[in-house]
């Protein structure tokens, strides 16, 4: 399987790419909150979504391949995650494994991309390179706010799982982060106008 990023002007519609990305997490928050409707006992909804959360997930990824033909790097590695953690969850019976998923990916994001900064490497123009076209220290800046963005999410998910209760962390993995990860992408406008990369114009000679 080739898994790279999505060569230019090979994109999914915006509406399918995000139901790809949303629905997984969309049939784990119904998945939870409607278990006990179902005869599912309280102490055993979670592990009923995370089963459904699982399926979805590698659904989501097979129809991305099969309509792209390949998979690009970041959902591919968070369903690996899911998939690992989730079924480490069913096969223990231990909760722990899938409310630390969000923690473990959004970790390995960040410390990815601050890594590769300190070695001078902007890694997420590679994963984005197809959608923007950024001067080199557009894509430094922007990779740094990432990196930090994603161990601020690790953090978050650290604090609502220890200290919230199995629902509202459900719910805030589903209708807190998702929207402070828009907001935060959103808030990058300025930066990517500023370091847009100007090609040179053919017109003139």
């Amino acid at each position: 399987m080739q898994i790279e990023a999505i060569p230019p002007h090979r994109h999914l519609p915006p509406f399918l790419k995000l139901a790809l990305e949303l629905g997984p997490l969309m049939v784990f928050f119904f998945g939870n909150a409607y278990a006990e409707r179902l005869g599912v006992h309280p102490d055993q909804k979670l592990f009923v979504a995370t089963g459904i959360f699982i399926a979805a997930t590698v659904a989501a990824l097979a129809v991305h391949y099969a309509l792209m033909r390949r998979l690009p790097i970041m959902p591919l590695v968070s369903g690996v995650v899911v998939i690992v953690f989730g079924g480490l969850t069913l096969a223990l019976q231990d909760k722990t494994f899938i409310m630390m998923k969000p923690t473990i990916v959004n970790t390995l994001f960040g410390v990815v991309l601050l890594g590769g900064l300190a070695f001078g490497k902007s890694l997420l123009s590679v994963v984005l390179d197809s959608m923007f076209a950024l001067t080199e220290d557009g894509w430094r800046k922007l990779t740094f706010r990432w990196g930090v963005f994603f161990l601020f999410l690790a953090v978050i998910n650290e604090v609502v799982w220890r200290t919230q209760t199995e629902d509202f962390w459900v719910s805030f993995k589903v209708f807190g982060i998702m929207p402070l990860t828009i907001a935060f992408a959103l808030a990058q406008t300025p930066l990517l106008l500023r370091h847009e990369r100007k090609e040179p114009d053919s017109s003139s000679s």
